[in-house]
C-alpha cells in the first residue's frame, strides 16, 4: 500500500483521499530509516494513561519532507514550541506518528484547511486554495484509527 493523497474533483468540490502510513512509536532513529524524506503531512499522537490516543500535532511539510520533520517533532532537544516541547517531555515514551505523501502544495493546504475546521470550526487558522467550493475527505488507515 502506497501511503499517498488521492484527488477527485467534480464540478466545485473535491474529493480527497488519505492513505495513512500505520502508527509507530516516535523514536528518532526509527524515523530517520523509515520516514522518507517527501513533502506530505503527518499527525502526532501521545498515548495517555488510558490507552487513548490523542492527537497532538497536525503538520505538513514541503521543504525538507517528512522525515526531518518528524524527526524535530519527535525529538524534546529539536523541539522548539513549549506546548509540544511539554508534551514531547511528559509523555516522552508514548509519542506515535503517522503521515502520507503529498505531491501537491495547493493540496496540502486544502487537507490543513479540512482537518483546522473540522478541529477547531472558524478558527480561520488554516486557508483553503481556494481552488473548491467544498472539501471531503475519507481517511483509510491499517490500524482503523479515523480522526474525522
Amino acid at each position: 500500500m502506497e501511503y499517498a493523497v488521492d484527488r477527485k474533483v467534480i464540478a466545485d468540490e473535491v474529493f480527497y483521499t488519505i492513505r495513512w502510513s500505520p502508527f509507530a512509536k516516535a523514536d528518532k532513529y526509527d524515523i530517520v530509516t523509515r520516514v522518507p524524506a517527501i513533502g506530505g503531512i503527518a499527525e502526532l499522537y501521545y498515548m495517555d494513561e488510558k490507552g487513548k490516543l490523542n492527537l497532538f500535532c497536525l503538520q505538513r511539510s514541503w521543504y525538507g519532507g517528512l522525515r526531518s520533520m518528524l524527526r524535530e517533532r519527535c525529538d524534546p532537544v529539536l523541539e522548539k514550541d513549549p506546548f509540544r516541547l511539554s508534551i514531547l517531555v511528559r509523555w516522552q515514551d508514548r509519542i506515535y506518528h503517522r503521515w502520507t505523501n503529498c505531491e501537491s502544495a495547493a493540496d496540502m493546504s486544502d487537507l490543513m484547511f479540512f482537518f483546522s475546521e473540522t478541529y477547531s470550526p472558524g478558527s480561520g487558522s488554516v486557508r483553503s486554495s481556494g481552488r473548491y467550493d467544498r472539501i471531503f475527505l475519507k481517511e483509510l488507515d491499517t490500524g482503523k484509527l479515523v480522526t474525522i
